[in-house]
């Protein structure tokens, strides 16, 4: 990828729509500029942009680094007594200075993970209410479907979105229902985003969708910030969620669509009614999916086994583990060229009744019901527990996603170990507390032949004096890239082969391709190059199938036509930096003129418009506004409270 300083124009990419390189225009000044999160420098300002936009007597007199910063910050966060009080320290950070924000994550991204995403941010969820300090995010509510369109319609232009987290709030972070908590999980899925894919975060939107919520302690709280109602279901859910689709899809008709933390019976329903149709993606179905494939395939790659001989348990199948079978079984069709439905042979899938069975009929969801055996294939033979499957299945891959602390026991594990010389083991559950097994027993069990992944973070295990690193099937290093080659590619939809080849990408850049001793899959520290790779790949196969809208993609053949792609890629991934500069803006005067004649643009005292207005500012001009790049809403709250400054 290339090391152009992004302080100056890509001299090849930086004409492009989404380009990051280059000087911010900044149309702000004073109080205003301050108080704008995405703009603000704080102590950072140099001397002649104190002077430009008016902050002289503003900031104290000595001029600090954006590294300063970060120092003191880090200070200032390790000073807090718990996670939670270290979660709402980054919230309020964020509402003041973005970039020091994320530049303060990517510097300790190991140590501040889990606080600004699982598990603290579960906690701060379900704190919502006590913790409300400001609002942020879309809040749409099933009592005003009528208003949808209008409500999302405040977040900008057609353009002016490309990635949409949208929540229903039922089923967070393994803490269920929480209402409209659930906008922080759209929140923080796209904190992610920009940490590790580099989404941009002006143009990001975390949506809510309250239905309601079972969850009895909210509903008697009478600080509940939500709508004190049961959760409804049923049609009037079903056109709720269409209403969110359809509007969002008229408004911002390039931007894609994440689902995420939807119930069980919704989230595989709702991804397959909408994704044959716009660019949408699961990150529960299909996020967990991928990287928990990327890391099968590492571990198929150590013990020498191919994945059209795979033999895979799944123990809980809901929409995670469904997830995974889904992935496995799209894989083993797309390189095998098999039906999906032999594929799926390959899975065995166990719930709460045992293995899954067409007999089972009603009680099994939309997303199980593929991988239900027939019953006669059992006739006679004990399916109810995960012992009796495991020992007539003789798996390759035993995956825990089932919340069932310790679900993994030693019987099973040595069971298991007795047919398979590398025994491949994923207790996935979070948080730690319900995993199916710790990393220590399962290495211990099988005398250090299992390779293991996890669904949160473990030291190295040892057995035998040699040490083992226990690899984290951590959504973060795939879903921000597949979202970031959708958006570059303006990619109709997102395909089974791009999935895939995002699997592959991730896989590739395994550790233990080299040392069979390192984890599965690479750290999260080195997420940003992962995710260059990832997008690359995923935005190539969007081009292959026919699916990529966007003009000039660098798809190039051999070696320096990848380095080229990357190099696209990577020009327009958002970097926490500061870099403004003071651009010309219409004077009070003018504004208010605008707003009485709405004149046509040619009569505009500039050629140029680069200025950063509230939605009302939009009336009376239309399609204008798109024209003269009257656009990124992440600054309009602060402009509007702020007067013009002359030319």
């Amino acid at each position: 990828m290339s090391t152009h300083n992004k302080d100056t124009k890509h001299p090849r990419f930086g004409h492009l729509p989404l380009s990051t390189s280059g000087p911010q225009g900044c149309a702000l000044t004073g109080t205003a500029l301050l108080r704008s999160p995405y703009l603000n420098k704080g102590s950072a300002f140099p001397p002649n942009e104190r002077k430009d936009f008016k902050l002289q007597a503003l900031l104290p007199p000595n001029i600090q680094t954006l590294e300063e910063q970060v120092r003191r910050a880090y200070q200032q966060y390790s000073s807090r007594q718990d996670d939670l009080a270290k979660n709402t320290f980054m919230t309020s950070m964020k509402e003041q200075n973005e970039v020091l924000y994320y530049r303060l994550i990517q510097d300790h991204l190991k140590e501040m993970f889990s606080i600004i995403y699982t598990p603290t941010e579960g906690d701060a969820i379900q704190n919502f209410s006590r913790l409300f300090r400001r609002p942020e995010g879309c809040f749409l509510n099933i009592e005003e479907q009528d208003r949808v369109e209008d409500n999302l319609a405040q977040w900008g232009n057609p353009d002016d979105i490309d990635y949409i987290v949208v929540t229903d709030g039922e089923e967070i972070l393994g803490i269920g229902d929480q209402g409209v908590g659930g906008i922080l999980i759209s929140v923080a899925k796209l904190v992610i985003t920009t940490l590790c894919a580099g989404i941009h975060p002006s143009r990001t939107l975390p949506v809510v969708l309250d239905c309601g919520t079972d969850n009895e302690e909210l509903l008697n709280d009478e600080l509940y910030l939500g709508l004190h109602k049961r959760r409804v279901r049923g049609k009037e859910y079903d056109e709720f969620v269409d209403t969110f689709v359809r509007s969002a899809r008229k408004l911002y008709p390039r931007a894609y669509i994440h689902f995420e933390d939807f119930g069980l019976r919704n989230a595989k329903r709702l991804l397959d009614k909408y994704s044959p149709d716009m660019p949408c993606f699961n990150d529960d179905v299909q996020g967990t999916g991928c990287v928990t494939l990327a890391a099968i395939m590492s571990g198929l790659h150590v013990s020498k086994l191919k994945l059209e001989d795979l033999r895979l348990v799944i123990f809980g199948s809901g929409s995670a583990g469904t997830g995974i079978a889904d992935m496995v079984r799209d894989a083993i069709a797309t390189d095998n060229r098999k039906s999906k439905e032999d594929a799926a042979k390959q899975i065995w899938c166990v719930d709460k009744p045992g293995l899954l069975l067409k007999s089972q009929g009603d009680i099994l969801t939309h997303g199980q019901t593929p991988y239900a055996r027939n019953d006669s294939e059992w006739q006679g033979k004990d399916h109810q527990d995960l012992l009796s499957v495991v020992r007539e299945v003789k798996p390759h891959v035993l995956i825990g996603t089932s919340t069932k602390p310790k679900a993994f026991t030693e019987e099973i594990v040595k069971e298991m170990a007795k047919h398979v010389d590398r025994p491949i083991i994923f207790p996935l559950s979070n948080p730690t507390r319900l995993h199916e097994a710790d990393p220590k027993d399962i290495n211990e069990w099988t005398k250090g032949k299992a390779l293991i992944a996890t669904g949160s973070p473990f030291p190295p295990v040892e057995y035998g004096g040699r040490m083992y690193e226990v690899a984290e099937c951590n959504n973060s290093t795939i879903f921000p890239a597949i979202g970031l080659a959708a958006i570059l590619s303006r990619s109709r939809r997102l395909s089974d082969k791009m999935l895939v080849a995002a699997v592959k990408a991730l896989a590739a850049q395994s550790p233990a391709l080299t040392d069979p001793d390192k984890g599965l899959l690479p750290d999260v520290v080195h997420v940003r190059d992962i995710s260059v790779r990832i997008a690359a790949a995923v935005v190539r196969q969007a081009v292959d199938e026919g699916l990529a809208t966007q003009e000039g993609i660098p798809v190039g053949e051999g070696e320096e036509g990848e380095e080229t792609l990357r190099e696209w890629v990577g020009e327009q991934m958002w970097e926490p930096r500061f870099n403004l500069e003071a651009i010309w803006i219409f004077s009070e005067l003018h504004i208010q003129a605008i707003h009485t004649t709405a004149p046509r643009p040619d009569s505009w005292p500039a050629p140029t418009l680069l200025c950063l207005l509230p939605p009302s500012f939009y009336e009376g001009f239309g399609h204008w506004a798109s024209t003269l790049a009257i656009r990124n809403l992440a600054l309009a709250t602060a402009f509007a409270s702020a007067p013009c400054f002359d030319q």
